[in-house]
């Protein structure tokens, strides 16, 4: 769908998701991430940029669980995660846009549970090449983890905590080859619509994630 369709179903509050392709599986079990290997960091980060054209294969479950480990999955035995949050409150939950559904990432169960049956892809920005991506990523805030941060702050702190996420999957793509681009360019209420939030649940930005497509 082109961007200036979305804008105007966006205006007339008719932004809806497509159905999925294919079974949407309640629970996707996903292997061990691979915790060694990728670039050293330095050149990692020497790598790490922005693209915006990517094929539709879809991810492997390997390459998809290092990715998510690596965004904001456990690294300690007492529950801590590769990405910083004040106070600890973890509140960015990362939604995982897919052709057969969209899921919310468990990092302790290092799992993907189902949250509707539905492609939520050309929901989750205004772009177009978002509809077609193998895989948008969507942060969002809960703010009933945020009990002891101010009601003024919290959006300001759960930013904060999705920027860290999002740059660690720029540098998992950095390190794998694959492409990846941040948006904060969304509908968020059609978003928040498609995902069944609730009232403490606030859409952040979203993380377009593929092989690069390859130009002829």
């Amino acid at each position: 769908m082109s961007t200036l369709s979305k804008l105007a179903l966006g205006a007339m509050g008719r932004l809806r998701p497509k159905p999925a392709l294919g079974d949407s599986a309640a629970l996707i079990a996903l292997p061990q991430p691979d915790k060694h290997g990728g670039l050293p960091l330095l050149e990692a980060l020497a790598a790490r940029h922005s693209s915006r054209d990517f094929a539709r294969d879809s991810l492997p479950l390997p390459l998809l669980s290092g990715l998510l480990w690596a965004a904001c999955g456990m690294n300690r035995d007492d529950g801590g995660r590769t990405a910083p949050s004040a106070l600890n409150a973890q509140e960015v939950d990362v939604f995982v846009a897919l052709a057969t559904g969209t899921y919310l990432y468990d990092a302790a169960a290092n799992a993907l549970r189902l949250v509707t049956a539905s492609d939520v892809r050309r929901v989750t920005g205004y772009q177009d090449f978002v509809d077609q991506a193998p895989m948008d990523l969507v942060y969002v805030a809960d703010h009933a983890r945020m009990r002891m941060v101010p009601a003024a702050q919290r959006d300001s702190y759960a930013y904060v905590a999705a920027g860290a996420i999002a740059q660690n999957v720029y540098l998992f793509a950095a390190s794998t080859g694959l492409s990846t681009v941040i948006r904060a360019w969304i509908d968020r209420a059609a978003l928040a619509d498609a995902l069944a939030l609730t009232h403490d649940q606030h859409v952040l930005l979203s993380q377009t994630v593929g092989f690069h497509k390859a130009v002829a």
